[in-house]
């Protein structure tokens, strides 16, 4: 297939000027790409699906967000292609192909943010605007060994992205280094710089990085020995995040597995967790774009047409108790990380799977996905994923998370942080080769 130097992560090229031409914005001088889940005035929004974009007409206006990254000064340099729908954490398309992952050709680039992630770790763009309703930048960004950045819920206008589930959208952005995350950042979350605030505690949910195939010392001893040698042992707590909860999160009963829950490691209240975020996932989708999927009958690629119909189908019983899952978690995670509290999780369970992998062969890898997920997915909570490198020459990442509202402080955190993570990563270059 004849690429180029695009890696496939293009669905249109073209070139939108900054408002204006001053050397002094945040983000002059600087390059980026959206997802064709953006409106921009003058194109249509595709929505990663031919069938979309043939029935919907060319937006007038252009997305608030990605007009404030306009505002900033940046030059916008396309269009980038995306999973069916943003019904997917895989990166494949079989309509418009699947962006090649620079990291790991072999692999997939992680989605719905596709090649927003791409075009970020190919060095197409400086950074790059996705969406992240389930995991589609925090999915990505890890696959594609960059930094992925999932807001608070609410703080980011949607206005102008064409909705998935609106209880758990976000606009997220990709970025090859933590400051040009932190700039865009600010940029989009309308935030003046302030002092970097050092965290008042780092808890290790233990139980998180017991779900990732990845050896701990390669992932959580980094973080620990970094955030030791920043701010001190004292900082860091450890914590079962799955005994949290099932304690403080009474309203997931409903969704508790009764039965076995089979060989495979789980947490059985994260597991709850992740099945009480889809089923409100499905509901919203489905009084977004159920009318639409059952009178066009969309060509939908494997995995993602089994979703969609499945969402289509899906009535409200439980949907309600959904909003006191929401509610309870956000609270027992702010009483447990306080202010300045972080929460180490991993990003993903393991490396990126290979290309055109079975879907089946994946469940147990979804299932735990969807569990580390759902923390932030559900609380609200900002996360960012960080690179650390590979390992076994494929990409790892850890994730943190701060409590909603707290995005500022945790970009500057990143930043502070980021060059000890990466001293800590070249100190086990032994492990990297095991």
């Amino acid at each position: 297939m004849a690429i180029g130097s695009n890696y496939g992560a293009f669905m249109e090229k073209f070139v939108l000027q900054p408002h204006s031409s001053s050397h002094d914005l945040p983000l002059s001088g600087l390059t980026f790409a959206v997802k064709d889940i953006f409106d921009v005035a003058g194109y249509v929004t595709g929505f990663g699906n031919p069938d979309w974009a043939r029935t919907h007409p060319a937006s007038e206006s252009t997305a608030p967000a990605v007009s404030a990254i306009l505002r900033g000064g940046a030059t916008c340099n396309g269009k980038t292609v995306m999973d069916e729908m943003a019904y997917s954490i895989n990166g494949e398309n079989k309509h418009y192909g699947t962006p090649i992952n620079p990291c790991a050709p072999d692999r997939v680039p992680g989605g719905s943010s596709s090649g927003s992630a791409v075009v970020v770790g190919g060095d197409l763009a400086d950074f790059s605007l996705g969406t992240d309703t389930g995991g589609s930048v925090r999915v990505p960004a890890s696959y594609c060994g960059i930094f992925g950045f999932r807001p608070s819920h609410g703080v980011i206008s949607t206005s102008g992205v064409i909705p998935m589930a609106q209880s758990f959208d976000t606009v997220g952005w990709f970025a090859r280094n933590p400051a040009i995350l932190n700039r865009a950042g600010r940029v989009l979350l309308q935030l003046s710089d302030m002092s970097p605030v050092g965290p008042t505690q780092l808890i290790i949910a233990d139980d998180c990085f017991q779900l990732s195939s990845i050896p701990s010392n390669r992932v959580k001893q980094v973080l620990v020995d970094s955030v030791e040698k920043l701010f001190g042992g004292h900082v860091i707590k450890h914590a079962n995040l799955g005994d949290v909860v099932k304690d403080k999160v009474p309203s997931l009963n409903c969704f508790l597995d009764k039965g076995n829950a089979g060989q495979e490691y789980n947490i059985p209240s994260l597991v709850a967790l992740s099945s009480a975020m889809r089923l409100l996932q499905r509901y919203e989708f489905k009084n977004n774009h159920g009318e639409w999927v059952s009178t066009v009958r969309p060509d939908l690629g494997p995995g993602i047409a089994e979703r969609v119909w499945e969402a289509v189908r899906t009535t409200d019983e439980n949907v309600y108790v959904c909003q006191s899952v929401k509610t309870e978690l956000r609270v027992a995670l702010t009483d447990l990380l306080g202010d300045f509290g972080v929460l180490a999780i991993p990003t993903v369970p393991g490396a990126p799977p290979k290309l055109q992998t079975d879907p089946t062969t994946l469940e147990t890898f979804r299932a735990r996905a969807f569990s580390l997920l759902s923390i932030a997915g559900v609380s609200g909570f900002c996360q960012v994923s960080i690179p650390l490198g590979l390992h076994d020459e494929l990409p790892v990442s850890v994730s943190l998370l701060a409590k909603h509202g707290s995005d500022g402080f945790l970009l500057n955190l990143v930043e502070t942080l980021y060059d000890t993570l990466k001293e800590q990563v070249g100190n086990l270059g032994l492990l990297t080769r095991l």
